[in-house]
């Protein structure tokens, strides 16, 4: 069977349901969290939508209160998991599109979600239904299990997990082809040092894995000549503009993924580095000495190298101020060998009492052997649709919902080379490689499903 030609035959319709679903504002908003709604409205529509669209094509389905959802075919009590997720980040920057508009021009889709990860959730269920549509039986049962947390804590797939058996193999569509073997740990936690009086307010930033791109403080004095002489030396986009509580100071930056924080300009650190020219601080000049542009934290002695994993990471992703403290977050990204124990004592005794960390939570790495059957497998259907024999199966320091699996490995469906919009402004999905994507995992699908294709 010509599974590309079967994709391609879909692409119309494939395309039609992956805009319905864009259009979607799935972001986590616990203010209206309510029951069967545990992560907001937006969320709790999106995956009533997807779940009502598998009905229609006769699949079975699930919904797990809200919290994940589940689409599966075969009968066999042996699973195949294919790990996708719903929630979305919030589309902060400034788009060309609305970016819940779904809007397509020259063969993309512009939309918050499209490669991370509706699209890929649209092409591993299209790879399904093509399969189901043929009446191909496979010797094992295969479930999309559908995330609604995966950008904030897990808390949608941990609650699935403690009701219902989870596949021990399978493969997260999200992230980078040919696949990805494993994941660095991830290390949340907060800084909380005192306020300088001098500070209103200050809004940076509002998730952990992503690179401030906004930063706006509010000062009781004017220091308009310093900030404008800091912009133009750091080549840096800003605003000052006169309240009347005070001064209010904004640095726009650039947003990038937390797992590769030195691919954006982070407003916020920027920010603080601004501050700490015009404040008494120690913990401002800590922040802007110790980890503004230094995302791998050589500077404080706490930098960590793997052979296969490579260099620890970190991001500062939230400014905030919280019961009259600034608080501070760090997203690090982790190889085998990290000591969260050590981590902390060292992190405090580096503070030197300007602040202390507040750990947040803990996601030790995630590792699948490179020479194992399932990674093999889905490296030769990678291989067999693509040509390419010179990018290999990687490791990153992303988070995946393939640790989610005992034996989980994330597969696409970004293609080596291609631009990579995940977490920034004017996302957008390659129809043609929506559709290539759709017959690899078909492909895949009935290679870890037991059907000799």
């Amino acid at each position: 069977m010509d599974l590309l030609k079967l994709a391609q035959s879909k692409q119309e319709e494939m395309v039609k349901d992956l805009c319905d679903l864009l259009k979607i504002k799935s972001v986590t908003d616990m203010s209206t969290s309510k029951q069967n709604a545990p992560f907001g409205e937006g969320i709790k529509d999106c995956l009533e939508h997807f779940l009502e669209m598998a009905k229609k094509d006769g699949f079975n389905t699930l919904n797990d209160e809200g919290y994940a959802g589940v689409v599966e075919y075969g009968t066999s009590e042996d699973l195949v998991g294919i790990l996708c997720h719903l929630d979305v980040v919030p589309a902060g920057g400034v788009w060309k599109y609305p970016p819940f508009s779904a809007t397509i021009e020259d063969g993309k889709i512009y939309a918050r979600g499209a490669m991370d990860d509706k699209g890929p959730t649209i092409a591993a269920y299209y790879a399904l239904k093509i399969i189901k549509e043929l009446g191909i039986k496979l010797n094992k049962k295969i479930q999309i299990i559908l995330g609604t947390d995966e950008e904030t804590g897990w808390r949608g797939i941990d609650h699935y997990s403690q009701k219902y058996q989870m596949p021990k193999l399978g493969f997260a569509p999200d992230a980078d082809f040919p696949l990805i073997y494993g994941e660095k740990g991830i290390f949340n936690a907060f800084l909380v040092g005192d306020l300088n009086d001098e500070i209103i307010s200050i809004e940076a930033g509002e998730r952990f894995n992503v690179v401030i791109d906004e930063a706006t403080v509010v000062l009781k004095n004017n220091h308009q000549d310093k900030f404008n002489e800091y912009l133009t030396n750091n080549n840096l986009k800003g605003t000052f503009k006169e309240l009347t509580n005070g001064y209010e100071y904004k640095v726009f930056g650039v947003s990038a993924h937390a797992m590769e924080p030195f691919k954006g300009i982070n407003a916020g650190t920027h920010l603080l580095s601004f501050l700490n020219t015009v404040l008494e601080s120690p913990f401002i000049s800590f922040i802007a000495n110790n980890l503004h542009n230094e995302h791998f934290l050589k500077k404080l002695n706490l930098d960590l190298y793997h052979e296969e994993m490579k260099e620890l990471t970190c991001n500062i992703g939230i400014i905030k101020i919280e019961n009259q403290k600034l608080v501070v977050s760090l997203d690090i990204r982790y190889p085998i060998g990290f000591e969260e124990n050590t981590f902390v004592n060292q992190m405090n005794e580096k503070l030197n009492n300007s602040a202390q960390i507040v750990v947040v939570q803990n996601k030790a790495p995630h590792y699948v052997p490179r020479n194992s059957q399932l990674v093999e497998t889905l490296y030769n259907v990678y291989k067999e649709f693509t040509g390419d024999e010179v990018n290999g199966p990687k490791t990153i320091g992303g988070g995946t919902y393939a640790r989610a699996l005992k034996e989980g490995v994330a597969f696409g469906m970004e293609l080596p080379n291609q631009e990579s919009v995940v977490h920034q402004p004017n996302e957008y999905v390659e129809i043609n490689t929506l559709v290539k994507a759709t017959a690899i995992y078909a492909k895949a699908i009935l290679k870890l499903g037991g059907y000799d294709a």
